[in-house]
């Protein structure tokens, strides 16, 4: 039940890809008006989310209740949603009138990415695993 670093790898991949996407964005693409600090704040926060959200989903996973496990996505999906409030809120008044849009919109692009990476291996273990 030891969360290895073989099971959180495909996130630790992501994380890795995805950044340097955004470090090769700022230097080709400088002149689109995207904030590359905020995308990396995005990515950043995304991924620590992501990495809490799925140790919480691996545990429940091994508990013989299967409702431990419905509950703990739920929490996660809860605890994702906040955590993209309380960002996009806080830097808002942050940022006092440099609020940029479109880095907010490509970081939502990054937690569709995150989601959709973490369910794919929550996925995988649950199939390894006598479900």
């Amino acid at each position: 039940m030891n969360l290895s670093f073989k099971t959180v790898l495909p996130l630790v991949i992501t994380f890795l890809v995805l950044t340097v996407i955004i470090f090769a964005g700022n230097i080709f693409y400088k002149e689109k008006g995207i904030d590359y600090g905020v995308l990396m704040g995005g990515n950043c926060l995304f991924f620590l989310v992501s990495l809490f959200v799925f140790r919480m989903q691996y545990v429940a996973m091994y508990n013989n209740n299967p409702n431990v496990f419905i509950r703990s996505v739920m929490g996660g999906m809860i605890i994702k949603v906040f955590a993209c409030v309380i960002a996009v809120v806080a830097y808002y008044f942050i940022s006092k009138g440099a609020f940029n849009k479109p880095a907010v919109y490509a970081s939502m692009v990054i937690y569709i990415v995150y989601l959709v990476v973490e369910v794919r291996t929550i996925m995988n273990l649950n199939k390894t695993k006598n479900a």
